[in-house]
């Protein structure tokens, strides 16, 4: 098949998000369909694809999103929107093959769930599959992949694994636990959905794909913990019904009910892959397995951690209000605040350069100062170090208890905490110009919790946290702007 621009919807999510750039790299023409194309800005493939803002819910602003397309990936799911999420997906699914009708479109490539049509499958994996047969009826050519647990940062299903291990000693665990699936790699995931752009495949096929491993969730549980080197204990108890465990998850991990609702309650479904129908095309792909899987997530988040771990960009600000958003990637708990301000980004990265040591941290320095008195008493290095330079830094500097982690010039200062704490911590400045007299300031504090001490550490300290790092961020707009 001659491909020559490719449509990937859900870009804005972990699987398209990774999607993209693979099939840029691979030479194609892409272009996305997004609601809101802001969420993208901050993605390093933003000016290297064709944005195209629509919404499948709204079948009139999807004219021409066809128009030059040659093969479509559906990567939409509506799980978390409300409990008619099904009905969703389907109307979803309806507008998109109504707009794609009459035009040139070859073949749409579907990421569904894997699951046993023939049992009684959750209201979430039913909708999944129906959604798929939905695709079916536009009378392209679809090519569906099932898919159970997958591994990778952002994987709703990975994420309230690695949730649950890290913050939980002990565990009361409903009968799910005991539930087997065979987890996949994110990795594999998108070399089997580029494959098949190349591949001469049966019209209209479903593959189920997994990984090398067949585990229970129990099983999944445990060897994460290991790799963590974590002492975990399971103990399962039958009274757990998929709306209290929902609750459960949503007390003891940063996922909400309403999103793990549907989730915990197809837990109960095995998602094994039956059929072996994609090793017998597919036959460049290694399977990775579980440990695998788990050991590179980890690694993406001790290597290259902030870089690696973007997803939603924020909004620009209006006027020199501070936009706030905290959110969970990777293991890591992201606090960012972002103001515009009326400067260019030399004077701007000039001033940040100066922060700490004898000039001070601008804002509630008492604060900053007992807390280097602090790490001292347990042991740390406190604030004694001071800088090698009032007004300059160079990668590898020590800054107090920070050490400058990467410096690019007028764009990005990132230092990596060097006190005593339960994890990993940083404090990042990104400048990004808006106009010639303007530019966003992006204030991130990412920390990396080790079990629960680290979530303890961080909750109790976050009232004193949002003070320094709300104040700071408003102290510097405000002796920066003009």
């Amino acid at each position: 098949m001659n491909v020559k621009k490719i449509l990937v919807t859900g870009s804005t999510g972990y699987v398209g998000g990774r999607l993209v750039p693979k099939l840029l790299e691979s030479g194609y023409q892409v272009r996305v369909l997004v609601r809101n194309p802001e969420r993208l800005k901050n993605r390093v493939w933003y000016d290297k694809v064709d944005i195209y803002q629509g919404d499948v819910l709204k079948l009139d602003s999807l004219v021409n999103l066809f128009d030059g397309i040659d093969i479509a990936y559906y990567l939409i799911h509506s799980m978390s929107h409300s409990k008619n999420f099904d009905k969703t997906d389907i109307d979803a699914a309806n507008n998109f093959c109504k707009s794609a009708k009459g035009s040139n479109l070859k073949k749409i490539i579907y990421l569904g769930g894997l699951g046993d049509s023939g049992t009684a499958l959750s209201k979430h994996l039913k909708s999944r599959q129906n959604t798929g047969n939905a695709l079916r009826e536009s009378g392209i050519d679809i090519t569906e992949f099932r898919a159970g647990v997958i591994v990778g940062s952002g994987s709703l299903s990975f994420e309230m694994i690695r949730n649950l291990s890290e913050r939980i000693p002990i565990m009361i665990c409903p009968k799910w636990i005991y539930t087997k699936t065979q987890p996949i790699a994110i990795s594999n995931i998108i070399e089997y959905l580029i494959g098949t752009i190349i591949l001469d495949l049966p019209i209209n096929q479903i593959f189920e794909i997994g990984g090398k491993d067949v585990l229970t969730y129990g099983d999944m549980i445990m060897e994460y913990s290991k790799i963590r080197k974590l002492k975990r204990y399971l103990i399962p108890v039958p009274v757990l019904t998929p709306a209290l465990s929902s609750y459960w998850v949503h007390w003891s991990t940063p996922l909400s009910a309403n999103i793990t609702r549907p989730l915990v309650e197809s837990l109960k479904n095995e998602s094994i892959v039956n059929n072996k129908l994609a090793g017998n095309y597919f036959l460049n792909i290694k399977l990775i397995s579980y440990k695998q899987a788990v050991n590179i997530a980890l690694e993406n988040l001790n290597k290259e951690i902030v870089e690696t771990s973007w997803s939603d960009s924020l909004s620009s600000s209006q006027g020199k209000d501070v936009i706030v958003d905290i959110q969970s990637i990777e293991g890591l708990i992201v606090e960012k605040r972002s103001v515009l301000v009326n400067n260019n980004e030399e004077n701007i990265f000039s001033y940040l350069l100066c922060l700490g040591g004898k000039n001070g941290w601008l804002y509630a320095n008492f604060l900053w100062m007992i807390r280097g008195y602090i790490d001292l008493l347990v042991g740390g290095v406190g604030l004694r170090r001071g800088r090698r330079n009032p007004t300059e830094l160079k990668q590898g500097d020590a800054l107090d208890f920070w050490r400058v982690e990467k410096i690019i010039l007028n764009k990005l200062i990132r230092l990596k905490a060097e006190m005593k704490v339960p994890g990993s911590a940083w404090l990042q400045y990104e400048i990004i110009p808006v106009d010639n007299e303007k530019c966003e300031i992006i204030q991130s504090a990412y920390f990396a919790p080790k079990g629960l001490g680290g979530l303890i550490y961080w909750y109790s300290l976050y009232p004193i946290h949002k003070i320094i790092f709300s104040g700071l961020i408003k102290t510097i707009s405000r002796k920066i702007g003009r």
